[in-house]
């Protein structure tokens, strides 16, 4: 086998969720052994963490029916299930016309979907109200696709076809996000370039994106429905799919013989002896997405299963509530006040403890409720939850409830 070979195989191995949860917890256990260079660890505090995100939960949902961690939470407003309402008046011609279209519609809003900086709002049409962050985002992705922002037959506004995606400019979004110098959105560019990347992708793989129609990011269904067995699909294959098929979309980044593997970031600490030395996998947007795909996929009548084979997101909200509780601090206190790129040892450090950490959170939350992974898999955890609770701190520790880490962002990772 030639080294390109050798490393292409090895990079395979990091395209999954199960190399970040064990690229995660190996992390983990070097900050119990304080052996990491930015970050100490606090276990003790983890019960005061557990309070939180049950309390947190309990006040959101307090009969624990909790859906999953989703974009489509995002396409709720004031109770107004904004989606379910165009689905509802809508004719389809079966269920899986109605996939395609929504996964056209959660893999735009999502790739539209890093953090939005503390000042842009998307002021609703519908009630008036200024929204920002992940849900103005997500009800502003929402009224592009209603609109056929994204759709290249003006009979049919329900859908995102490739060469629309390829061709949009910045413009495009500036208009349909309500951007403007009063009203600036982070890594608006790095956006654009995404989407149109996965236009230019999605166009060139028919194959893939175009079994049963025109290329279209929704034609990823028909790649799953065909992928399950007896009509029931792991979760996990979801990821793969999704890193398999759009690794490419990606910024240039870390590429390993010849592979693309996107959100992978080189960390000191990790030494494993061979070509993936150093490198941490996490694939927040896709993982991201994937959580977002098992729901238009039973819609459509596949059993998702092994849901927690996903991780938790490396995200700022997730990692924010490790932080703000104490369960994380900083080796530099100066470094809460720095800017670190997303790149640096510090911000990956950081997102892979989350990961683990989350895991650890999860566990404990069933223990105290009697509970198994089935009852309350991790996707609930996360919606119930962490996010909200890493909200609820950064909105008391910070007036403009930032995240304890300043990261550089170019709107295609967080």
């Amino acid at each position: 086998m030639s080294p390109a070979d050798s490393e292409a195989l090895a990079a395979q191995t990091l395209l999954s969720a199960a190399a970040v949860r064990e690229r995660a917890h190996r992390m983990l256990a070097l900050a119990l052994d304080d052996k990491l260079p930015n970050f100490r660890i606090h276990p003790d505090k983890m019960g005061g963490v557990i309070d939180l995100v049950l309390q947190t939960t309990h006040d959101a949902y307090p009969t624990f029916q909790v859906p999953f961690h989703s974009r489509w939470r995002h396409f709720v407003a004031n109770n107004d299930s904004r989606w379910t309402a165009i689905a509802d008046q809508t004719r389809w011609g079966d269920a899986s016309v109605r996939a395609r279209a929504e996964f056209d519609l959660a893999m735009v809003s999502v790739f539209l979907d890093a953090g939005a900086g503390p000042t842009w709002r998307y002021r609703d049409p519908s009630s008036g109200i200024a929204i920002g962050r992940s849900e103005g985002l997500g009800l502003a992705s929402l009224a592009m696709f209603e609109s056929g922002a994204f759709s290249a037959d003006a009979r049919d506004p329900l859908r995102a076809d490739a060469d629309i995606l390829a061709n949009l400019t910045l413009s495009d979004l500036e208009r349909g996000l309500q951007v403007s110098d009063q009203n600036p959105l982070v890594g608006l560019q790095g956006r654009v370039g995404l989407l149109r990347s996965l236009g230019q992708l999605v166009a060139s793989k028919p194959d893939i994106f175009g079994r049963n129609d025109t290329p279209r990011p929704g034609g990823l269904f028909d790649l799953l429905k065909a992928r399950a067995e007896n009509s029931r699909l792991a979760a996990p294959v979801i990821l793969s799919e999704l890193l398999q098929q759009l690794g490419p979309i990606w910024p240039s980044r870390l590429t390993l013989g010849g592979i693309a593997l996107g959100d992978c970031w080189r960390h000191p600490a990790l030494a494993t002896g061979d070509a993936t030395n150093g490198l941490m996998p996490l694939h927040k947007l896709s993982q991201w997405l994937a959580y977002s795909l098992i729901e238009p996929l039973q819609t459509a009548g596949i059993e998702v299963i092994d849901i927690d084979g996903l991780t938790g997101l490396a995200e700022y909200r997730n990692g924010g509530l490790f932080i703000d509780s104490g369960v994380l601090a900083f080796r530099d206190s100066q470094n809460a006040q720095r800017e670190h790129e997303v790149a640096s040892a510090l911000v990956v450090e950081w997102r892979a403890l989350t990961v683990a950490l989350l895991d650890r959170l999860a566990s404990g939350m069933r223990e105290r409720l009697g509970l198994d992974a089935v009852s309350l898999p991790l996707a609930k955890v996360l919606q119930g939850g962490s996010w909200a609770a890493g909200r609820q701190l950064a909105r008391e520790r910070r007036s403009d409830a930032s995240p304890p880490v300043k990261v550089i962002s170019d709107g295609t990772v967080f």
